[in-house]
């Protein structure tokens, strides 16, 4: 539901020209996640971008159950009509290189959910780094904010639900050469983010259909007592695509634990004074958003009429 509201944003920023969606397993298994991305289309009314699937399953095979529910449909019980729309005939790991060939150098990923269909667009072009401008990711806990613990969201206590679903994908990622933004717990999931009450009334007034979406996401939040932040974290990297100026970030040494009983998932930051590893890769993490702004960067393309 998060991811759906964040599509919306993409699609409706004159700044950036979507050009293909890729369906990974995440929250829901991925052939359902590629429904729903075909039934926000629909909902704005565009048909001319392809969606790919990825993989059923997580590059080890290991699906864990996500005990945060989005809802029976995935999209916060809205239960939007069932797309007539195909899918593209490729994998998303093909259309993501096919995708990236055509506008090489001039191309941004964003990735929303696990990373195991740009892992796989990896193996079929490990030059894809040097193509991509950048790659923004939704992922890890830094420990930049308290909410890098607070808000775990995968079955231990120190990770990230997208990098805990496929560790694996995540490691190879990591250490691929991506000029690579994280947006992590830390900022995603602060207190900062959730909707205010000026935004809901906005929301409210302007009616379209893609408010009423982001106002159903909110009241299913709340209803299962989680804050309206759980409704934007996705829209956190989009929005920092759209205005790179929104973020503050910091550079750190960091890798990921793919197999710890308690720490598996967990984005590990080198931080030591002395004796420090400067082999983990280097990304830049989010330390800092402008909360007000990115609020009415998402009010008003949520609430405005589509072009």
């Amino acid at each position: 539901m998060d991811d759906a509201l964040a599509l919306i944003l993409a699609l409706k920023s004159p700044a950036v020209r979507v050009r293909a969606i890729t369906a990974v397993t995440g929250n829901l298994p991925a052939d359902r996640t590629a429904a729903n991305a075909l039934r926000i289309l629909d909902l704005m009314g565009r048909k001319d971008i392809p969606v790919a699937r990825g993989p059923l399953v997580p590059l080890d095979g290991d699906y864990p159950a996500d005990p945060f529910s989005h809802g029976s449909d995935g999209l916060a019980e809205s239960h939007l009509p069932e797309s007539a729309q195909p899918l593209d005939e490729r994998d998303a790991a093909r259309l993501i290189v096919d995708t990236v060939d055509a506008h090489a150098g001039d191309i941004t990923i964003a990735a929303l959910g696990p990373l195991t269909n740009v892992a796989l667009a990896l193996e079929l072009d490990p030059g894809l780094p040097a193509k991509v401008a950048e790659l923004v990711i939704v992922g890890g806990s830094f420990g930049t904010t308290p909410y890098a613990w607070s808000q775990a969201t995968g079955d231990n206590p120190v990770s990230e639900w997208n990098v805990y679903v496929d560790p694996e994908a995540a490691h190879r990622v990591f250490h691929a050469g991506f000029r690579l933004t994280a947006a992590g717990l830390d900022i995603a999931t602060h207190p900062g983010v959730n909707f205010r009450d000026g935004d809901l009334a906005a929301l409210r007034r302007a009616g379209t259909p893609e408010s009423e979406l982001a106002l159903r996401v909110v009241d299913y939040v709340h209803g299962r007592g989680y804050q309206s932040y759980c409704s934007l974290i996705d829209s956190v990297a989009i929005a920092t695509v759209l205005d790179p100026t929104l973020a503050e970030t910091e550079p750190l040494h960091c890798d990921v634990e793919r197999r710890g009983e308690l720490t598996r998932g967990m984005t590990v930051v080198e931080r030591r004074a002395h004796h420090g590893r400067t082999d983990l890769p280097r990304i830049d993490v989010m330390r800092g958003l402008d909360f007000p702004r990115f609020l009415d960067l998402v009010t008003e393309a949520l609430g405005a009429p589509a072009a």
